[in-house]
């Protein structure tokens, strides 16, 4: 299945309310969200700055990471998401070995 990293900026009023309420989003929240996708929570972690939540998601398609991505935003905790494909080394050693039949016919402007 393909894998996707999703990171999300909460609302100030989402942090104030996590402060009344102590508790791991990614258990109460982000994990549940996952499955009911049809995907599997693989690593997730807080972070700080940009974003702070980060979590890497196993997930059967774009549909299916598009609609976690969609629920969550719609929920309003969010201020500012970021869902990015991940390409398996296979992945990235074919798109390698493709890569110079494309360069090929590319011409940049210039």
């Amino acid at each position: 299945m393909p894998l996707y990293m999703y990171q999300a900026a909460y609302t100030p009023e989402s942090l104030a309310a996590q402060i009344k309420n102590p508790q791991d989003r990614i258990e109460v929240a982000a994990k549940p969200v996952i499955e009911a996708a049809g995907g599997k929570l693989l690593a997730a972690g807080y972070t700080f700055g940009e974003y702070d939540i980060l979590v890497v998601i196993e997930a059967p398609d774009n549909v299916a990471v598009a609609a976690v991505a969609m629920a969550v935003a719609a929920g309003g905790a969010v201020r500012a998401a970021k869902t990015t494909p991940m390409l398996s080394g296979a992945e990235w050693v074919a798109a390698l070995q493709k890569a110079p039949t494309i360069t090929a016919v590319y011409r940049p402007a210039r």
